[in-house]
């Protein structure tokens, strides 16, 4: 499971002295914590790896956001923390969908959903999502499905 790994890589970084990477994996730990609380709450049980590799997901996105603004403010010291973090948090995400992958995937979608225009854009990203969430950036997805229905 996911949580194994994580904690595993959290012993091994804590015997390393690594730093950077424990503070990272604690901080993902603590998130996967609330995410459960959350979901707990909504009366479902704790979170598979699915629902994890979207709250990892969301956190790589927070934290290329933050790079952006940093970027912007002269700070690249903190940029690069940032930085650093994606790439610890990514080490535990499936690997992502290439341009071309993407493409097909979009194309395949449309074909499945029927989609004719803008307007059907929704039934497209929400069988996207259902089949490659945490292996596609549908940020991406979702600009190639838009210029595939104006087109």
């Amino acid at each position: 499971m996911l949580r194994d790994d994580i904690n595993n890589a959290l012993k091994a970084a804590m015997k390393a002295q690594d730093a950077r990477r424990v503070s990272t994996l604690r901080m993902v730990n603590s998130t996967i914590k609330n995410a459960d609380i959350e979901a707990r709450g909504a009366g479902k049980g704790p979170l598979g790896d699915d629902e994890l590799n979207a709250v990892m997901a969301k956190m790589i996105k927070q934290r290329h956001e933050s790079v952006d603004l940093y970027d912007k403010g002269g700070r690249a010291d903190l940029a690069g923390q940032e930085r650093e973090e994606i790439a610890i948090i990514s080490s535990f995400l499936p690997k992502q969908m290439s341009e071309d992958e993407i493409k097909a995937a979009v194309a395949e979608a449309v074909k499945e959903t029927g989609a004719a225009s803008v307007r059907d854009m929704g039934k497209v990203m929400a069988a996207l999502k259902q089949r490659y969430t945490g292996k596609m950036d549908f940020a991406r997805a979702g600009g190639l499905v838009k210029a595939q229905l104006a087109g």
